[in-house]
């Protein structure tokens, strides 16, 4: 199977990264593939960086569905920007990896605590807690208060603010479990677990094995309701190039 991990960003080296952490866990006879748009912000800290970098998701899968053979897609951003328009345009299964972490944290215990980069996008995983129906399983959103960009610029001193928040919420929050709340801590799993003695669930792996598991079972996004494909219509001004949105064959 084919698939496709899209970094909603447009940091070329942190789609590399993830690609490479995902590289190490996927099954034997996965073929992956990672893009980021062509533009956009080149991290995702706010709503507007994440309503912008929306457009981008839902442009690399368009060219992934024109490319053909991609089996299922991952939003590897913690904000699953564009998530269900994405699944709009594809009958592949898209996996946001916020959505796949709750669900894989559930899994393995009665609460969890989020992990995440900036304090003031805390709000944004509560907002998609709700919506998934997780929110009476997550003890606590906290956040290491490092921008996205420093897991790359200063790894070594955003590992320890991320380990002393891991640790503060083991000790404080009454939880078996902990989500990291970033893409770009996909690599840094395992050397956390280790250092805190929870189990860690980081969302660019959970949404691989989760997107593994559907494409295996032959589970595909329904067509049936609000996720069938768009309806052509046209687009004015930049966005014109949507009008009468071609799809392929068969939608």
């Amino acid at each position: 199977m084919h698939i496709r991990i899209i970094n909603p960003n447009t940091t070329a080296s942190m789609t590399q990264a993830i690609h490479r952490a995902a590289e190490a866990l996927k099954s034997e006879g996965t073929v992956l593939s990672a893009t980021q748009p062509e533009a956009g912000p080149v991290s995702i800290e706010s709503h507007f960086d994440e309503a912008v970098s929306a457009v981008g998701v839902a442009e690399e899968v368009l060219k992934g569905e024109r490319e053909g053979g991609i089996d299922a897609y991952i939003v590897a951003c913690f904000g699953d920007p564009g998530l269900l328009a994405a699944r709009e345009l594809t009958r592949a299964p898209v996996i946001g990896i916020a959505e796949a972490g709750f669900h894989l944290a559930t899994l393995i215990s009665t609460r969890f605590s989020i992990v995440t980069t900036l304090g003031r996008t805390g709000i944004i995983a509560e907002h998609l807690l709700e919506q998934y129906g997780f929110s009476h399983h997550c003890r606590r959103i906290r956040a290491a208060e490092i921008p996205v960009l420093d897991l790359e610029h200063d790894p070594d001193a955003a590992f320890k603010r991320i380990v002393a928040e891991c640790c503060r919420a083991r000790d404080e929050d009454g939880i078996g479990a902990i989500v990291l709340g970033c893409g770009g801590m996909a690599n840094l799993t395992q050397a956390i677990s280790r250092e805190v003695g929870l189990p860690v669930v980081e969302g660019v792996s959970a949404a691989l094995k989760l997107a593994e598991s559907l494409v295996g079972l032959g589970l595909h996004t329904s067509k049936h309701g609000d996720l069938d494909y768009p309806r052509a219509k046209t687009f004015t001004g930049r966005f014109s190039d949507y009008s009468n949105l071609e799809l392929p064959p068969g939608a």
